[in-house]
């Protein structure tokens, strides 16, 4: 199979920008369901095979890479912010996609006055002259 023409990858491209641009609300983060014993003797979650209270759902995610924050979501939330997870793993996805389709588009295109990329792929460039010892003086 041949490589694409830069028209079909501009072309590409504009696809996944169209694609980005419907993606529409989105957070990152997970959501995790937690149950939990009170710790009172006399409550039912402390009986054997009770599996404590809940469910409460928590939203965590990363904040600039450092902090975990988190937030209890309310039952009616849970499922609206699931959503907005899943469209952030579209996004993330569309986004890695258009990093690479950008890329290819850089190496197709030619460099301005030529009619042909710059080096064929996996060679380097290196330059016309060699270099000098640190000995020789102009």
């Amino acid at each position: 199979m041949s490589e694409p023409s830069l028209a079909e990858l501009e072309a590409e491209r504009e696809r996944l920008y169209a694609q980005l641009s419907r993606v529409g609300d989105f957070r990152r983060g997970s959501v995790s369901e937690n149950w939990r014993r009170c710790g009172k003797p006399n409550c039912a979650c402390a009986q054997e095979g009770h599996p404590g209270h809940g469910p409460r759902f928590l939203w965590t995610r990363t904040v600039r890479g450092q902090r975990t924050r988190g937030r209890q979501l309310a039952a009616p939330e849970v499922e609206k912010v699931r959503g907005e997870l899943a469209a952030y793993r579209e996004f993330a996805s569309l986004a890695e996609r258009i990093v690479e389709v950008n890329e290819a588009i850089c190496e197709a295109r030619p460099v301005a006055g030529t009619a042909s990329p710059s080096a064929p792929e996996g060679e380097k460039g290196g330059s016309a002259t060699g270099s000098r010892s640190r000995g020789q003086q102009r």
